[in-house]
């Protein structure tokens, strides 16, 4: 069945027209991606009418041109500003920026779109041959099964805290209680909103990352001199590919969070930014030993964090292709995008559509392709950004950083919220605060609230339905061991 679909989708794939359409997709979304605050779905969003007149198979592969470019770029102001692009690319910035500030940005950037590509090839090949069982395997997520897997997220806090768990903890909390503020989804009370209308639908999270990150280290310049660049060291340049060590370094951990984060995405409602935090602790707890540590400039955990987010494209596809339910809010536009043309998206495409099914996974494949070539080609070009003059670029970076909050619902609220998180964040990492759990409380605590309320809504009040759940059981156990197994080893030291 794939075999003999793959020769009509690639002779699909050969109409100049169709490749013009990737080509200007990838870039399109590089660009846009690497704006902070101008994310994939708002930029397929504004796009989507485009496409209504166009054969099904050409808009989709402009928009998946768009959706992995966008998710692949957002690495770069994260390695070069320590500011992610996208809310997926917030992991990468732990060994990304350490690396920019020791004058390697190239090499980051280089091993962030291998690592890419690796992690969004495994992605296709896994929804072009497994799609059906893993889309089974996800279906069986229900809410305690959510509500176990906030709760294993929110365990990374303890990798990414430095060297103050209790600070950490912090910081995870005060992300925990910002989430809070909205309407409550079960109940229907405000909370937290003062009567304030812009309030009731909570705070926006990608503004507050933006502050957070962006506006953040924005005042950290100015207040150190703005035209003092000394803490910035020369950036090497060194061809266009990685070099061999590098490679071999990243080709493992690259694989296996690529199959981790290809699971994670076709789980709905993950994303990519719970995939590329997991795959991150993940790689933290599996490479003790690393040199140097995670977070102080390893490559592999640039490599980590990229392939998961990126894997988490593909995965997101699984659901949707093959049972209708959006994996992440791009593939729920793609849905609408679809049924534009009368394509109900579900287990009927395999039957009413094969041929563009098959022109959708070669076509992504393509994609990844581009963005590989793309991405090396750009690579020192983007990291000679970081040698211009903070007294030129950094007031740029800060109207971005406006300009990407107000996009976001076109709400001049939203930049106020950014400008109070961004001097939050500032005083925070004077005082030695991580931002990084932060960000984790405010994506993982709404999942768990609301997963943990409608489980024991469920069950009656009971705690049963989490431990005779054997998905919900076994995560539940693997987050217990991630937190006990640290603190014991530290106790024994």
């Amino acid at each position: 069945m794939v075999v003999e679909n793959i020769g009509p989708a690639l002779a699909n794939l050969a109409d100049p027209f169709v490749i013009f359409l990737m080509t200007a997709g990838v870039l399109l979304g590089i660009i846009m991606g690497s704006i902070p605050g101008m994310t994939a779905t708002m930029t397929i969003a504004v796009l989507l009418s485009f496409t209504f007149t166009m054969d099904p198979a050409h808009g989709m592969m402009l928009l998946l041109g768009i959706y992995g470019g966008a998710v692949y770029s957002g690495s770069i102001p994260a390695i070069l500003i320590r500011t992610p692009g996208t809310p997926s690319a917030a992991a990468t910035l732990f060994d990304g920026h350490p690396l920019s500030k020791k004058g390697e940005a190239g090499r980051a950037i280089r091993a962030s779109t291998v690592a890419s590509f690796i992690g969004g090839v495994i992605s296709v090949l896994a929804l072009m041959f497994f799609s059906p069982v893993i889309a089974g395997a996800a279906l069986e997520f229900r809410s305690p099964e959510f509500f176990a897997l906030a709760v294993f997220g929110l365990t990374i806090i303890a990798s990414v805290s430095g060297d103050s768990l209790t600070k950490g903890m912090v910081s995870g909390l005060l992300g925990m209680l910002v989430a809070t503020v909205g309407i409550d989804p079960i109940t229907g009370f405000h909370r937290y909103t003062f009567d304030m209308a812009t309030l009731l639908t909570g705070v926006e999270f990608i503004a507050v990352m933006i502050g957070l990150f962006g506006i953040a280290e924005g005042l950290r310049k100015y207040s150190q001199g703005i035209d003092d660049d000394t803490d910035e060291a020369a950036q090497e340049m060194s061809g266009v590919f990685p070099s061999r060590s590098d490679l071999k370094s990243i080709m493992p951990v690259s694989i296996g969070s690529g199959v981790l984060g290809a699971f994670i995405g076709s789980i709905p409602g993950a994303g990519g930014d719970i995939a590329a935090f997991i795959t991150y602790n993940e790689a933290t707890r599996w490479l003790k030993d690393a040199v140097p540590a995670f977070g102080d400039g390893n490559i592999r955990g640039v490599a980590a964090a990229e392939s998961g987010n990126n894997a988490s494209t593909g995965g997101a596809l699984i659901p949707t292709l093959t049972l209708g339910i959006p994996g992440d809010s791009v593939s729920a536009i793609l849905i609408g995008a679809l049924m534009v043309h009368d394509i109900n998206p579900g287990p009927g495409l395999y039957q009413d559509e094969p041929e563009l099914l098959y022109t959708i996974f070669v076509g992504f494949l393509v994609i990844y392709i581009l963005i590989l070539i793309f991405g090396l080609l750009g690579a020192n070009y983007w990291a000679r950004l970081i040698n211009i003059p903070s007294s030129h670029i950094w007031p740029v970076i800060l109207v971005l950083c406006v300009i990407g909050s107000i996009a976001l619902r076109g709400n001049v609220f939203d930049a106020w919220v950014m400008l109070g998180a961004g001097v939050l964040g500032y005083a925070m990492r004077l005082r030695g605060y991580p931002l990084a759990p932060m960000v984790l409380g405010l994506i993982l605590a709404p999942i768990a609230e609301v997963n943990l309320r409608r489980s024991l809504v469920l069950s009656g009040g009971s705690l049963d339905i989490f431990y005779t759940s054997p998905i919900a059981l076994l995560v539940l156990l693997l987050s217990a061991a991630a937190i006990t197994v640290p603190a014991v080893r530290s106790v024994r030291a």
